[in-house]
């Protein structure tokens, strides 16, 4: 095996088109987006030679490596990955080995403190042990990406999706169609973002927490609007914007990735019927997956911030999908720095 990186985009995306698990954060515009933000990138692949071959290499795993500069430290990221093709699971544990050996290096030469990565791998106890032995620990805090989702599968018909819902959840859509008042419009202009980020600010000042910045939304969108995969939904009542919603659609995937609602227009529940708009999008687009991004069980964390939320994205049938916990692996005592501010931080966040 050996490790290169990755310099074209058809490579890395073919890649990823055979992998099974994988987000938009793993994606060649999600490296595009990072760069825009100003931060530093690696794109990283693993080959192996094919058996009977002299010269044909094949790529077996790939990451998507962020250099993070944050007030409590330095930092690599891999948010969602390594990616691992199947045929390599068997090798999972060299193929993160090379994959540290060069982080390692990196981490080195940029003066970070420590790699973090939240991998898209079942939480058995053959990952545990892998991680266990190559000293990685559990992080104080999620790598700014889920470490469980709610899925929903696109193959069934509309009427079938439609059926799969609770009971509840399909009222509140047909009673929201039936409103004349209300409409669900879409856009693909990046100058739209000025409607999305007023009501997004009105959301967070309500509920007291900091949104994603102006540029960082901005980025994001203009990044994945140039290959069509990014769409805006605004929800309005007799035209005024009570509803948005940002969707990614990536490798046959839709993401329900950014939205905000107002509680003027409560009882109408239009973010219902804006996400059954995103649903049937993406399964008009042939995306096979629709993911509602982030899951906590709301029966065991009920005053998670997101558990309200997951229970709404249950609404619309799917499955939870569960990973292992982001994990550190501390390359300078500068570390436990970092790991006493985010553990004071997850509290006060009640996370």
């Amino acid at each position: 095996m050996n490790i290169l990186e990755i310099k074209e985009k058809d490579i890395w995306e073919n890649f990823l088109l055979g992998c099974e698990e994988k987000t938009f954060l793993d994606s060649w515009n999600w490296g595009e987006f990072q760069i825009k933000m100003g931060n530093k990138i690696w794109r990283l692949g693993v080959y192996t030679k094919e058996q009977g071959t002299a010269n044909n290499e094949q790529l077996v795993a790939i990451a998507l490596v962020t250099k993070i500069k944050a007030k409590r430290g330095i930092f690599l990221l891999i948010q969602h990955g390594p990616t691992i093709k199947k045929q390599a699971a068997g090798d999972k544990k060299q193929v993160l080995e090379l994959f540290l050996e060069e982080l390692k290096k990196i981490g080195k030469e940029e003066n970070c403190s420590f790699i973090r990565m939240n991998p898209l791998w079942e939480p058995d106890q053959e990952n545990q042990n892998i991680l266990r032995d190559l000293r990685f620990r559990e992080a104080p805090m999620h790598a700014n990406a889920y470490e469980a989702t709610w899925k929903l599968d696109l193959a069934l018909s509309e009427d079938e999706l439609f059926k799969n819902m609770r009971k509840t959840t399909r009222y509140l859509i047909r009673q929201a169609l039936k409103n004349q008042d209300i409409t669900v419009e879409r856009s693909e202009r990046l100058e739209d973002i000025e409607i999305y980020q007023k009501l997004n600010m009105e959301v967070a000042e309500r509920q007291n927490f900091t949104p994603f910045s102006f540029e960082y939304i901005k980025n994001e969108f203009e990044v994945f609007s140039k290959d069509n995969q990014s769409l805006w939904l605004f929800g309005k009542y007799k035209g005024e914007l009570t509803a948005a919603a940002l969707i990614i659609f990536w490798s046959g995937i839709g993401f329900y990735h950014q939205a905000a609602s107002n509680l003027k227009y409560l009882k109408f529940s239009i973010p219902y019927l804006v996400q059954w708009e995103a649903i049937k999008e993406a399964k008009k687009r042939g995306c096979k997956l629709y993911d509602f991004w982030g899951f906590v069980d709301p029966k065991k964390e009920p005053r998670h911030p997101w558990a309200g939320p997951t229970l709404f994205k249950m609404g619309f049938g799917g499955y939870k999908k569960e990973y292992v916990k982001t994990q550190d692996l501390p390359i300078s005592k500068k570390y436990w720095l970092s790991y006493t501010i985010e553990k004071i931080r997850k509290s006060k966040r009640r996370l």
